[in-house]
């Protein structure tokens, strides 16, 4: 049985805990940031996202709407994509983001950016992005999947999702936040890990590749995939088509 005692250390606790989120929040709110939520279907990037742009008073962008309808009805047929698809989306995203920075504002936006060159891309010549990968079990996220309703990707690809997937590498700098808890705690986690990131740092390094190309300037696409995913994104040209 639960003691008045018990119920009122938990209250105390919580009360901390939202304050020291509160005075991360305040701490952040200075830095402009744009965080990209990455994962697999069904990991929660929406929900999490979400909850983060609510929390911080950011702005907000599905990811997944700014696919074009022929990305949507190849996955809603069972098809997955392939870098084909995913590269004009890519660059969608990525001028979002800089819409984003022109007009000096923080987001939040979701974006699988299943693979390391993905990631890359987004990152590169905007220090502002930080990645946030969302990870967990793999059958509580199959189950999320299955019994999803209305949601355009069938749980038939999440295979083909898991199989495409490059987790991020330390050097870049991500933040991990394990999705088999409560959404309030992840997201004061996050909070916290991004205040201290931010504090320490200031903006995000672009690491790994794109570290070593030594500009500014983010690279267009057909630029990008010749030092990206070389076995296929070589030949992917801004339009998606072989060029």
């Amino acid at each position: 049985m639960t003691g008045v005692g018990d119920r009122g250390n938990r209250a105390t606790e919580a009360a901390a805990d939202q304050n020291v989120v509160e005075s991360a929040r305040a701490g952040i709110a200075g830095i402009r940031t744009i965080l990209v939520v990455t994962g697999v279907s069904g990991s929660g990037k929406t929900t999490i996202a979400k909850a983060l742009a609510d929390r911080l008073g950011w702005a907000f962008e599905e990811g997944d709407d700014l696919h074009p309808g022929s990305d949507i009805a190849k996955m809603h047929s069972g098809h997955p994509l392939d870098d084909r698809d995913r590269w004009p989306w890519l660059e969608k995203v990525a001028a979002w983001i800089d819409g984003w920075r022109q007009a000096g504002k923080s987001g939040v936006i979701t974006c699988s950016a299943l693979k390391r060159s993905y990631r890359d891309f987004l990152a590169r010549g905007r220090p502002e992005v930080r990645l946030l990968y969302l990870h967990g079990d793999i059958e509580l996220i199959a189950a999320r999947v299955t019994a999803r309703r209305g949601h355009f990707m069938p749980a038939s690809l999440l295979d083909s999702q898991l199989a495409a997937l490059e987790e991020p590498d330390p050097d870049e700098h991500p933040i991990y936040a394990d999705v088999g808890r409560p959404v309030e705690d992840i997201i004061a986690e996050i909070v916290r890990d991004l205040d201290s990131r931010l504090s320490e740092n200031g903006a995000a390094p672009s690491g790994g590749i794109v570290a070593a190309m030594g500009s500014d300037l983010p690279l267009a696409i057909e630029d990008y995939a010749l030092i990206g995913d070389c076995t296929t994104a070589a030949l992917v040209g801004r339009r998606g088509t072989i060029d």
